[in-house]
């Protein structure tokens, strides 16, 4: 096994890529670094020079579609509970490429360079251990994580049952500021298409049916208020699902000193039926956080062709929870009006 010592990058190695002074900025020059020192990585960032994409419009807010080859061992990953036994766990330290290095965080966790990026600037961020990917018990380590980023990096978290390619691994990812289309689009967003949901002073908690995706926008500079509705809502969301697993949700976050903007996209399924059609209308398509956050990822150039504004409705519909089920969770959700 790798030490982790060999693993984590001291801040001496990353100065010459550029300013280290916080986490966020250590990322970014971890990902200069790496992409001199690891061929895979150079490659694929190369890749991303190449990627083609295209933009649909809806009312008032817009999806773009990116072809991108690089993807295809993420949006065909096997997650079933066979492959997963069957697989070494890539996000384990004794598993990463000899080239890989990481900047260790406080809270036991490693940022790494994504080899395979959608971002200008990718990072997987797992823990140092090998504990299941789950929420409960990490949300907090999520807003911590967010924060220390700062303004560089939004963060995201997929479920083990939609979009995480290691469901046995705790881990986030983070991509550039900007890139995701509903981060400029939101306030629109919340206005054109939100209600506002009772809670504490110091929160803001909107329910947003935007005719695409269903999602409660949580705003708050105290992170014990988010933690208070993360609780109510995964407990209204776990009593409708009922499934004795994970409610299935996308979570994306980003942090503007002193205010934290959280994202929970509720989910009814993991792939839609074009996903496995053998006809025509197959499109491998599987849409994850990047996806909700408004860039679809394509990974063969058929399915970027044939996309359009209709099969883009037609996914979001099935793999979205149903307009019923959202209502009762938004009703469900009881938040503490008081810490």
């Amino acid at each position: 096994m790798r030490d982790i010592d060999q693993i984590h990058i001291q801040n001496s190695e990353l100065e010459p890529f550029g300013p280290v002074t916080d986490p966020g900025s250590a990322a970014s020059a971890l990902l200069l670094q790496q992409g001199k020192t690891w061929p895979l990585l150079s490659g694929n960032y190369d890749g991303l020079n190449s990627v083609r994409v295209k933009r649909f419009s809806f009312d008032g807010f817009s999806v773009k579609v990116q072809f991108n080859p690089g993807r295809i061992v993420s949006s065909s990953a096997k997650v079933d509970a066979k492959s997963i036994s069957e697989r070494k766990c890539f996000l384990c330290r004794e598993n990463l490429p000899a080239e890989q290095r990481g900047i260790l965080l406080d809270l036991n966790y490693l940022v790494l360079a994504n080899p395979f990026p959608i971002f200008p600037e990718h990072l997987t961020i797992p823990h140092l251990e090998h504990i299941p990917q789950a929420i409960t018990g990490a949300f907090g380590d999520m807003m911590e994580i967010t924060r220390s980023l700062g303004s560089r990096f939004s963060l995201f978290y997929n479920g083990p049952k939609c979009g995480a390619s290691a469901p046995d691994h705790l881990h986030f990812q983070a991509g550039n500021r900007g890139f995701l289309p509903i981060e400029s689009e939101l306030s629109h967003l919340v206005t054109t298409y939100g209600e506002p949901v009772p809670c504490d002073e110091a929160l803001s908690v909107h329910a947003v049916d935007d005719t695409l995706r269903r999602y409660f926008v949580a705003r708050s500079g105290s992170k014990d208020q988010l933690q208070l509705f993360f609780e109510a809502y995964y407990q209204a969301f776990d009593e409708i699902s009922s499934t004795g697993e994970e409610p299935m949700m996308n979570i994306l976050a980003w942090y503007d000193e002193p205010v934290w903007t959280v994202l929970f996209f509720l989910r009814e399924k993991h792939r839609p039926s074009h996903y496995f059609r053998e006809d025509e209308g197959n499109i491998l398509l599987s849409p994850a956080s990047v996806d909700f956050g408004g860039v679809c990822i394509t990974p063969r150039e058929k399915d970027y062709e044939k996309m359009s504004t209709e099969s883009l409705r037609e996914i979001f519909s099935e793999v979205s929870l149903n307009r019923e089920a959202f209502s009762e969770v938004v009703k469900r959700t009881s938040i503490p009006l008081h810490l």
